[in-house]
């Protein structure tokens, strides 16, 4: 994640009421928010994070009748004016030294016997409409006539008001900040990250996201241990290449979780020294200077090259030999960078298990990826898998898996023919529908077959299905040692996992393979009684967590009182172990007490 904002790119524009706004920054764009105005999207690209900004009308130089808007930034000074003032309260250490400072004596009334106050608090402030001398229309004037960030409408609204004076230092702080909060023309720029996202749906749809809050999506994150892994891949004796970092995912949250864990791993977000880099090596190959139709002609080049690369190494009959690549597809030049191909990467991979057709994962649109028209240059692009229950259970049954068949030939001359010049002989369309029928099923059948193999380092699951299903299917597939993660936004779909992997359900599901093999006989499990094998998870936990917000303010810091309500939100979590097979483990013996003697109480 960069340190500035840089063109094509989604910033977090949080509002002085709290609020926040997701806002793309595009040169030569406008950027609009409500209630405070417009400005240029050029005014933010390679401004800091972090920082805040006002909003502020200024009159055109070259037109006196029209008004340009500008950013301000604020400094730390003045945001802080209040909290770096000298004038603050310092609390007594015992009941013998006095508090100081202008709040000390504010926490109570003191009162002489003749009735009269000499200290006061806001006990006896009535708040009423009719104290303030402004009206609603003559504010709303003053909002369109002022071309400030909202500094003197706060301060007329303030003299306008008759019982300023009976206000409390306190109070008075608080009567300013609820004005602040309303008419400041003030936001801050933050970077597009999960932490902000949840936030942000958790108060417009949190049904879209199940209630996920921040707490709860870093606890999942923390209970299933992603992080990032070391480019290399295990040495085993599996068909598959099987690399490190491997997850497998259950997420109907709309790519939520899936964002927080690409955002563990270190693939949400983009490098821009990548896209730097390839623009400095187009410039050195002399792209950037063509014209647009050289370019178009060098890319169906290049593509009809990395079509036959593909072909080779499938098959016997699919390879081509150099003489007949170089003269079909004479080569047009050195290439910027090589072509990523989808769904490649072995290590550092998220693999979504979905239900539909397509996975719901909207919300990675924010940073930059969308999953109907994916960017190459994206990491996501490479270590993002996705792929149905069907093709992962009933893979045959799924016409992606099954390899596309070659174009039958026109007649008898032509069947003789090798395998690229029969396709050299087709029409374009045909050709080039071929070659992606093929790239689809080789990207499908690599997913399904190494998601098949197993040997995930974690189980991720965020879902309102039955998770006694999902588990069933899923846990095997995870490594011995690696993690399960089952959030739910009610406990009891989770109590029903805990009590199917409790200890006295293990223990009568291994007394019952024992007597089976006692008996010479295979084991009959009943699926109402064990429709999971309760062995291949130990130490299973059921948690929760809330973080309350806090009012930091002096002489006044507690929780807030109140919060926003909805589920509160669980998380099971489990370790994947490897039950022996064949072997008995059995403790036996008397644990009796001895009784201690003379002797060796004198040799203690």
């Amino acid at each position: 994640m960069q340190s500035y904002v840089l063109p094509n790119t989604n910033v977090v524009l949080r509002l002085q009421n709290g609020q926040y706004k997701v806002a793309p920054v595009t040169a030569d764009t406008t950027i609009s928010i409500p209630k405070y105005g417009s400005f240029s999207a050029n005014l933010l690209i390679g401004r800091p994070y972090y920082v805040t900004y006002e909003l502020v009308e200024k009159q055109d130089e070259g037109d006196s009748k029209k008004k340009i808007t500008l950013l301000r930034a604020v400094p730390a000074a003045e945001l802080h004016a209040e909290t770096l003032s000298n004038d603050t309260f310092t609390p007594a250490e015992s009941r013998d030294e006095k508090a100081t400072g202008s709040l000390a004596n504010e926490s109570f009334d003191l009162v002489t016997d003749e009735g009269e106050v000499l200290i006061r608090n806001n006990r006896l402030t009535i708040d009423d409409p009719s104290r303030q001398a402004l009206s609603h229309e003559e504010i709303e004037a003053l909002k369109k006539a002022s071309a400030g960030s909202g500094k003197e409408i706060i301060a007329k609204i303030m003299a306008a008001h008759s019982a300023l004076g009976e206000k409390t230092e306190f109070s008075l702080a608080k009567y300013t900040l609820r004005k602040s909060k309303k008419y400041m023309k003030r936001f801050t720029v933050l970077p597009t990250d999960v932490n902000v996202l949840t936030k942000i749906w958790i108060e417009k749809d949190p049904s879209r996201i199940m209630e996920l809050r921040e707490e709860t999506l870093g606890l999942m994150m923390s209970w299933g241990n992603v992080h990032y892994h070391a480019e290399d891949h295990d040495e085993g004796g599996s068909d598959v290449d099987l690399g490190k970092g491997r997850y497998l995912v259950i997420d109907d949250t709309c790519g939520l979780v899936v964002a927080a864990m690409a955002e563990k791993m270190g693939i949400l977000h983009a490098s821009p020294e990548n896209e730097e880099q390839e623009a400095n090596i187009a410039t050195k190959c002399g792209l950037a200077d063509e014209d647009a139709e050289m370019n178009d002609t060098l890319s169906s080049a290049k593509r009809r090259l990395d079509s036959n690369s593909l072909s080779q190494g499938n098959d016997s009959t699919h390879r081509m030999d150099e003489d007949d690549a170089t003269r079909t597809n004479p080569s047009p030049g050195p290439w910027p960078t090589k072509r990523a191909v989808q769904s490649s990467a072995k290590s550092n991979s998220i693999t979504v298990v979905h239900a539909n057709t397509q996975p719901n994962m909207s919300l990675l649109e924010t940073f930059g990826y969308d999953p109907d028209k994916p960017d190459p240059k994206h990491p996501l692009f490479t270590h993002l898998r996705t792929l149905s229950w069907l093709q992962l259970l009933e893979p045959s049954l799924d016409p992606l898996y099954q390899e596309p068949p070659v174009p039958e030939p026109a007649d008898a001359e032509e069947a003789n023919l090798p395998l690229n010049k029969r396709l050299s002989a087709l029409k374009s369309g045909k050709r080039s529908a071929y070659w992606k029928k093929r790239r689809r099923w080789e990207r499908v059948k690599n997913i399904v077959d190494s998601t098949r193999a197993g040997e995930f380092d974690a189980l991720i699951v965020a879902t309102t299905m039955d998770p006694i299903g999902i588990l069933k299917h899923l846990v095997p597939l995870v490594r011995g040692g690696g993690n399960v993660v089952v959030y739910h936004p009610s406990v009891e779909p989770l109590t029903q996992i805990m009590d199917l992997y409790s200890r006295d359900r293990r223990a009568g599901y291994v007394k019952m393979l024992q007597q089976a093999d006692d008996q010479g006989r295979a084991p009959a499990v009943d699926e109402e009684d064990f429709p999971v094998d309760p062995t291949l998870l130990l130490n299973p936990m059921l948690q929760t967590a809330r973080a309350r917000e806090w009012q930091i303010l002096p002489m006044r810091t507690h929780p807030v009182m109140t919060s926003r309500g909805g589920s509160e939100g669980y998380i099971f979590s489990a370790t994947r172990v490897v039950p022996i097979k064949g072997q008995r483990v059995e403790a036996k013996g008397k644990f009796s007490k001895k009784r201690k003697t003379e002797a060796s109480m004198v040799t203690c």
